[in-house]
């Protein structure tokens, strides 16, 4: 009988945030996704032990991992939340206000009245006004529900946390150390519980480069060019294979004697492989490596195209949904192709979705795509690898409920769930492959690394610290040298150029530019030199950012006619642009343009505007909700439900949960001649309809959020996290509430 097998692989990474000379972190992300991520996902299959996963554990996240656990780690916002209240400074009081608040706004500050309560404060006083205006209680609150709001769901269960989430406001100093004090014993946790599931077989560690390198550039930096014909390089060439196997050798040394095995497997840093690299880990003893079907589809001059709802046809999925053997020159790897689509559906797209729902559409979208595969009695291995920790801040309760529905959806249906070894060693005819086309999991190239200016002056920075150890490091003592050749590692790691050039961005844009500079100069400081002049200067390119977010001044009274060609219309409403470098994942579509809204005496008024419609069937749904001034839940729910075909307006319907009753309309545009409810599609969305319909009062808020559906998934949305406020207010307090 045929079988399908679905490999999960969980890759598991922050970037290093330590810097050795000083040994204090620069940010605290190890330590909060440790509290919120790496535990629960593992402990988790207690629960399915047919579901055997892989996690891929980078070096460097463990070695941060194990400083957290034995209470080494010099955290400077650790030190902050641990601080008196009464004892803050303005300074520190500014900094509590600018990081504690970095958390998904919806799933987890809002989880917690009081720290939305806080959040919602500064959001409305500015962080300077807050600072101000805070009492040492409040920012008590804050530094224990800041914590809190990142605690795994296991650990929100133990008893003494549990109790204090219960106690919701009003902390006091020993709640505050408790809150402290808990979090080694946390960390702890983790890599001793990855171990246990490895021994009873429920998973394969597997893992990466050590400090996380782009393989393929540090061999070569001209490989850029292989991927992506005319991109820009470097000045300078950087070559240094000798270091990509230092990094990989490094990897699993700590694999062996953490785990008491070497691993068998590696997901390279961000997917990127090439054939050096490939017979590097041939050499070094790996098994098998993993990458993205685009750097399949590069090396076969042949991809994977899907059809309208997303399946592969039965040749493509016969290509893709198998272990291959790449063999050249006396080397061999064993080779997993993730599937892209299923993958970024998990990382990008269930997350607004019914778990259910999402876990039923995953079963089905594999279901249809090997099909074929199995009829004809061919089995089918399907690679589902992405980020193991960033999505779940997207999930409600870290994702934890759509998990158990995935798990138990794929073990009802009948798929096997294997490690990635399990697949290699069932795989009795491997596909073949005899060359590769450098590549990584995003657009199967390097383009996010290397070619945009600053990526670029990061490289040769890099180059010339790297040149400058060689000259200078055999005359050094050999605890300077360690630490240089450290530093030097360090700094070749991806995370460094992932924030450089235009894809990313990040509130941390700034902090992570300082620390790799910071890397550098202490290569140059170890070995007694002071460190080049420009490495004093930002390669990070600030430009100041306007608020994405323009409130109401003046009441409208647009024309609803899809248009846009009336300037003066939307003039003094309120207005939020898409931020499209807003993230540190990297696979969401950006359609959506800007999110319009405003009101007059009695009508509530909506536009979206897109980047370019595409051609083919979507669907828009603009969420509504009114909050009345006394209470902070919503008491009006309306949803408007628009399909569109072709670029036009087919029909469209509104559902209210609370009266007045739904209402449902076929045409592109109805007018009601009292309680009117407009829609129309032209180069913008538009819509409009009477605040009646909510019941609205001064001081209340209505609350809006437009998603873009393509096949019933959610694609793109604005805001990409929460909800766009809108104040009901009379006309002459807008300004001064601007």
């Amino acid at each position: 009988m045929a079988l399908v097998r679905v490999v999960f692989l969980w890759h598991m990474h922050q970037p290093f945030y330590k810097d050795l000379a000083s040994g204090e972190y620069r940010l605290p992300w190890v330590r909060m996704h440790g509290l919120k991520d790496y535990f629960g996902m593992v402990k988790l299959l207690e629960e399915f032990p047919f579901a055997h996963q892989t996690f891929n554990l980078v070096p460097s996240l463990i070695t941060q991992l194990q400083d957290y656990a034995a209470g080494t780690a010099r955290d400077p916002f650790l030190d902050l939340v641990a601080k008196p209240a009464p004892d803050l400074t303005p300074s520190e009081r500014l900094f509590a206000l600018r990081y504690l608040f970095q958390a998904n706004p919806v799933h987890m500050i809002r989880r917690y009245p009081r720290y939305a309560e806080l959040w919602d404060r500064v959001c409305a006083e500015g962080s300077e006004g807050a600072e101000r205006s805070f009492k040492a209680q409040d920012f008590t609150d804050l530094q224990v529900l800041s914590q809190v709001a990142w605690f795994d769901e296991y650990f929100l269960q133990e008893p003494e946390v549990a109790e204090l989430v219960q106690k919701e406001r009003e902390f006091t100093a020993e709640d505050q150390e408790f809150a402290v004090k808990v979090q080694q014993k946390f960390l702890a946790r983790i890599l001793p519980e990855y171990t246990v599931a490895a021994q009873r077989g429920s998973i394969e560690i597997s893992t990466s480069p050590f400090y996380h390198p782009i393989l393929p550039l540090l061999c070569d930096t001209s490989v850029g060019r292989a991927s992506s014909p005319g991109l820009s390089l470097p000045q300078e060439r950087f070559r240094r294979p000798e270091d990509a196997r230092e990094q990989i050798q490094r990897a699993l040394d700590l694999h062996e004697r953490l785990f008491g095995a070497r691993p068998r497997g590696m997901w390279p840093s961000e997917g990127s492989v090439s054939e050096e690299t490939i017979h590097i880990g041939h050499e070094l003893g790996l098994q098998w490596m993993a990458t993205d079907e685009g750097v399949l589809g590069r090396s076969e001059s042949a991809y994977f195209p899907r059809d309208v709802d997303g399946r592969l046809m039965p040749p493509d999925a016969a290509r893709l949904y198998q272990v291959y053997r790449y063999e050249k020159a006396g080397r061999s790897m064993n080779l997993l192709f993730r599937d892209h689509i299923i993958s970024d559906l998990i990382g990008f797209v269930y997350s607004g979705m019914e778990p259910a729902r999402a876990a039923e559409h995953f079963i089905r979208s594999i279901k249809e795509s090997t099909e074929a595969l199995v009829s004809a009695g061919d089995n089918a291995t399907v690679s589902v690898i992405l980020d193991g920790e960033n999505a779940w801040e997207h999930f409600p309760r870290s994702g934890r409920e759509f998990l158990k529905r995935l798990y138990s959806a794929v073990g009802n249906d009948g798929f096997e769930m294997v490690t990635a070894s399990e697949a290699v060693n069932r795989e009795p005819s491997p596909g073949s492959l005899q060359s590769l086309v450098p590549g990584s999991w995003i657009n199967a190239n390097f383009n996010v690394w290397i070619g945009a200016p600053e990526d670029n002056r990061s490289w040769d920075y890099l180059k010339s610290a790297r040149d400058f150890f060689d000259q200078n490091a055999a005359s050094a003592p050999l605890a300077q040298k360690e630490l240089a050749w450290e530093e030097l590692l360090i700094a070749e790691g991806s995370d460094w150029n992932w924030w450089y050039g235009p894809e990313h961005h990040s509130a941390n844009d700034g902090d992570f530019d300082e620390l790799y500079r910071q890397h550098l100069s202490n290569v140059y400081r170890a070995l007694d030199a002071a460190p080049p002049h420009y490495l004093a200067q930002p390669i990070f390119q600030a430009v100041p950012l306007r608020s994405p977010l323009i409130p109401q001044t003046s009441y409208i009274h647009p024309v609803i006619d899809g248009d846009n060609t009336r300037y003066f219309d939307w003039i003094g409403s309120a207005m939020l642009t898409a931020d499209t470098r807003d993230s540190a994942m990297h696979g969401r579509q950006f359609i959506l343009k800007a999110l319009y809204a405003g009101i007059d005496e009695k009508r509530l008024y909506v536009r979206i505007d897109f980047e370019k419609l595409p051609a083919e069937d979507l669907a828009i749904t603009v969420h509504l909700e009114y909050l009345s001034p006394e209470q902070s839940t919503p008491v009006i729910r309306q949803k408007l439900n628009a399909a569109i075909s072709n670029g036009r307006l087919c029909e469209w319907n509104i559902v209210a949960a609370a009266p007045p009753e739904g209402l449902t309309f076929s045409e592109p545009k109805i007018s009601l001649e009292k309680e009117s409810i407009e829609v129309c599609l032209g180069k913008v969305f538009e819509l409009s309809t009477c605040l009646g319909h909510f019941a609205a009062a001064h001081g209340g808020t209505i609350r809006l959020r437009a998603v873009l559906l393509r096949n019933e998934l959610p694609v793109d949305l604005i805001p990409a996290d929460g909800w766009f406020d809108l104040p009901v207010l009379a006309e002459e307090k807008m300004t001064e509430f601007a």
